[in-house]
């Protein structure tokens, strides 16, 4: 793993002023390498530490977002089968904004299907990614910064902070009353 390690950093060092632009564009093809959101946010951290890392991983995220809503809006497939993978997962349970706020914090929650939900809330492109933004702030920061720490946890510390993420969830859907509007 230091050798990996090393050896990114050393890649960062000779990309010189375009790693952080390589950085953003790896946030937006990592779907396509089946890489988790806290995967390349824990590398932010480690290539480029906290603050930088954090921005950069926020930046890459939002456009990420912003290439969501363009998928699910311009292909109809890309809609259909995230679609599918709603009805799947959450089959007609109604989920508030700030449900899905909190889902973008459990690490392996599909991407696009919580930009799904919040293009269903919203109203217009401004207020989805007023949402969108609004709910990237907390996974860039967190695992950026606690990343390692977290995927270094035992797995009862990873369960109870599972747990305690599924308990806020619940109590957020009792407590606030405007769903989710379905298209």
């Amino acid at each position: 793993m230091d050798e990996f390690d090393q050896s990114l950093k050393a890649f960062i060092e000779a990309a010189g002023w375009l790693a952080p632009f390589l950085f953003i564009l790896l946030h937006l093809f990592r779907p396509l390498f089946f890489l988790p959101v806290i995967v390349v946010c824990i590398a932010g951290g480690v290539l480029f530490g906290f603050v930088e890392g954090a921005l950069l991983s926020f930046i890459g995220l939002s456009l990420m977002s912003f290439v969501s809503y363009v998928l699910v809006n311009k292909f109809p497939r890309f809609r259909e089968k995230v679609g599918k993978l709603k009805e799947k997962i959450f089959k007609n349970q109604t989920l508030t904004v700030g449900q899905v706020m909190i889902l973008r914090i459990m690490p392996f929650v599909h991407f696009h299907l919580l930009s799904l939900y919040l293009m269903e809330s919203a109203k217009s492109f401004k207020e989805y990614m007023y949402y969108s933004l609004l709910g990237l702030i907390l996974p860039a920061v967190i695992y950026t910064a606690f990343g390692e720490a977290i995927t270094a946890f035992p797995w009862y510390l990873t369960v109870l902070m599972m747990f305690i993420l599924v308990i806020i969830f619940s109590l957020i859907g009792k407590f606030n009353q405007s769903p989710v509007r379905r298209a």
